[in-house]
């Protein structure tokens, strides 16, 4: 059971971070081609967002890709380690700033202030009394217009898969119908959620897309069982990846401009 606590330690002292998190990005060929090929698709139609929240952001792995499409970022992670190490990664960047929390409070972001919060890869280690805490404070920040997307745990509800999603720390009290009800507790309005597969025949996790009621009411909630997930990497990674590969940066300095 990943509590709070599992979270602080793993995060501050056991886990290496020898390659900042991209590691867990190998399955597409980097964390470039997992995020123009993956999650860029899934979140274009909220960016660019004037201010954007980050939940958990590790070492930053996202975070490089999200500053691009807004005018400030707030990061709010339970690690220490990693609110330090994005502090001097985007220290060049005036408009990140990173914050450690208690591992549920959100307290240092203004309500209504922000136009898009963002969270992969992190959730689907707190369990539904994080979750809730989250929820409910996500709901107080998003602007009337804001949008959340938060990839968390769904093994609640593949009960073939417990025994594999202890192994892999996933948070065994969550799934796609209980984030629904509290987003909906939470005067929120579920758009999206996909439960997808991640190595395994059972849809272990969930990406979440939610939004204020009253902002989008004529959608019509949709709820997307993937199980092509790692299939969709596999393509990523065979077909995407050598293009990200080339050291498109490097030229650009060379030739005296920045990226875009």
């Amino acid at each position: 059971m990943p509590d709070v606590e599992w979270n602080r330690t793993v995060w501050d002292r056991s886990y290496a971070w020898s390659r900042e998190g991209d590691e867990w990005s190998d399955a597409w060929g980097g964390a470039r081609p997992q995020w123009f090929g993956t999650i860029y698709p899934r979140i274009s139609p909220f960016l660019p967002a004037r201010q954007i929240l980050e939940i958990a952001p590790g070492f930053g792995r996202w975070t490089q890709f999200l500053l691009r499409h807004c005018e400030g970022l707030v990061g709010v992670d339970v690690s220490e380690k990693c609110v330090d190490h994005c502090r001097r990664r985007f220290a060049a960047a005036p408009a990140a700033s990173f914050f450690a929390n208690d591992g549920t409070s959100l307290a240092m972001v203004p309500d209504e202030s922000i136009d898009f919060v963002f969270s992969f890869d992190s959730l689907v280690h707190a369990e539904l009394d994080v979750i809730r805490e989250y929820v409910w404070q996500v709901a107080q920040k998003l602007s009337p217009a804001g949008v959340a997307f938060l990839h968390h745990s769904n093994a609640e509800a593949s009960a073939d898969y417990l025994e594999s999603a202890r192994k892999n720390a996933r948070a065994l009290s969550v799934s796609a119908n209980r984030v629904k009800e509290l987003f909906e507790d939470a005067s929120c309005k579920v758009l999206v959620q996909e439960e997808i597969t991640w190595g395994s025949l059972q849809r272990i996790d969930c990406l979440t897309t939610v939004c204020r009621k009253g902002a989008l009411d004529d959608y019509v909630s949709t709820r997307i069982e993937n199980d092509e997930f790692m299939t969709e990497a596999y393509f990523v990674r065979s077909n995407l990846a050598p293009y990200h590969a080339i050291p498109i940066e490097r030229a650009w300095k060379a030739g005296g401009h920045d990226h875009p």
